[in-house]
């Protein structure tokens, strides 16, 4: 069987593939770039992928051995031409070659690696861990030292999250992960990012696993309220909300602001009306909650006159930010991965970003509910941790900027229903168990309306 009808199999089976259950018309390898010769091999191969969703773009590093060792068996592509075809970002006898292009600065046929001016040597001896589990890209572990995210559906064009943190490095921003480097091509005449290299936050510690130890420890507390609980997670929201402003205020001196004026605002009103619409088409179950969403949606311009737009994070939540000895750092500045690359672009306001992690403790208080939203004790202890963390995080900011987010309550509480109708789409592509906590949200402000 040849290589092509191989992946048309085994892509559908991973992960990071973002076509759901939409059947694969054609596989067509676009670009092949060989980076290590011999056995074993690896390649870069670009994809076109037609499904019946459209035409995508993936990136993959492709392994050939003679023999496949058992190590490497949950990554088989499958056999053809003498060889075992294989994921080779999870083989660590090829990937530091990645390493070694990036430090060199080297051109491989189309593919280009470069480093970032004036960052340290790389080692290029480290072999890599992928990182499992990964929902959109896979990345390596470099001995702790380095990680190299490689994106694996392609968005055309520099990925924001490569310019995004070249930006923030540049204007001396203290909350991210140094850059390190990086590796493109040219897709369609557009100069489209491959991987990115950033130092590894060895140290860090994902914000939703410190968040959500604090809920279990006010849930196993009967009779304490959030801030008595040993595990109270207000001062870390606290300097989360300073760090996030922190970020804000350097992308703007970076990368500019634009006044937003009332156009501005209808055309904000009316896009997440169309999303409000495009969510009920897929979720039906929606119908209830949309006359009293779409309400506040159209009432927007009316009590909004403008705001300031500029670059922000896109796709903030928990689970995006790393708490390190250092303080707080914000990663993954793709942007949501369901838009096109425009939207995650835009300039917008800041309001985006707070409401992405205001939403993001109301998931952190409630996963733990999704079999128990009748018990009535946990539902109020819920809410009593999400209004505790929301208010300390608008603090943390305020003291950062001098505003508190919370004043312009009309632009940042239109931000979290368009966040939480994101989500109930989200959840019922990827995770219909948790599709009640964006729902159960929705449906407490239909309530109130």
């Amino acid at each position: 069987m040849t290589l092509r009808k191989r992946l048309v199999d085994w892509l559908p089976t991973q992960r990071w593939y973002a076509g759901g259950s939409r059947a694969i018309r054609r596989v067509e390898v676009a670009a092949r770039t060989e980076l290590v010769t011999g056995d074993p091999a690896m390649s870069l191969l670009l994809l076109t992928v037609d499904h019946d969703g459209g035409t995508d773009t993936y990136q993959l590093l492709l392994g050939e051995r003679s023999e496949l060792p058992d190590r490497l068996e949950h990554v088989h592509i499958g056999d053809g031409d003498g060889v075992s075809w294989y994921d080779a970002a999870h083989d660590s006898e090829v990937t530091h070659r990645l390493l070694e292009l990036i430090a060199g600065n080297a051109d491989v046929g189309p593919v280009r690696f470069r480093s970032v001016p004036g960052a340290p040597p790389l080692d290029v001896t480290l072999h890599s861990l992928a990182i499992p589990h990964e929902q959109t890209n896979t990345s390596l572990v470099f001995g702790e030292e380095s990680i190299l995210k490689t994106f694996r559906r392609l968005v055309i064009g520099t990925n924001p999250d490569l310019e995004v943190t070249l930006a923030l490095a540049h204007a001396g921003s203290q909350h991210i992960a140094e850059p390190l480097g990086w590796a493109e091509t040219d897709v369609d005449d557009t100069t489209t990012t491959l991987a990115m290299l950033q130092r590894y936050l060895r140290s860090g510690t994902d914000g939703w696993l410190l968040a959500t130890g604090s809920v279990r420890d006010l849930y196993a507390e009967g009779d304490l309220h959030p801030d008595e609980v040993g595990g109270d997670f207000a001062g870390e929201s606290e300097r989360l909300g300073a760090a996030t402003a922190a970020v804000h205020r350097d992308l703007a001196t970076t990368l500019g602001v634009v006044p937003a004026g009332p156009a501005e605002v209808e055309a904000l009103a009316a896009g997440m009306r169309r999303h409000l619409v495009e969510a009920q088409g897929e979720v039906p179950s929606l119908a209830e909650q949309v006359p009293a969403i779409d309400a506040v949606f159209a009432a927007l311009p009316r009590e909004v006159d403008s705001f300031t737009a500029q670059r922000v994070h896109g796709d903030y939540h928990l689970g995006q930010v790393m708490r390190t000895t250092d303080g707080w750092a914000l990663l993954d500045f793709e942007g949501e991965p369901e838009h096109p690359l425009e939207a995650r672009q835009a300039m917008t306001s800041t309001l985006k970003d707070v409401a992405g992690m205001l939403r993001s403790y109301d998931y952190a208080a409630r996963h733990l509910l999704v079999e128990h939203y009748d018990d009535a004790q946990r539902e109020t202890r819920a809410q009593e941790w999400i209004d505790h963390n929301r208010a300390a995080f608008c603090a943390g900011y305020a003291a950062e900027t001098g505003t508190d987010p919370r004043s312009s309550a009309a632009l940042l509480h239109a931000f979290e229903l368009d966040k939480a109708v994101y989500e109930v789409v989200y959840e019922a592509r990827h995770r219909p168990s948790w599709m009640k906590i964006p729902l159960g949200y929705l449906d407490r402000i239909a309530e109130r309306a």
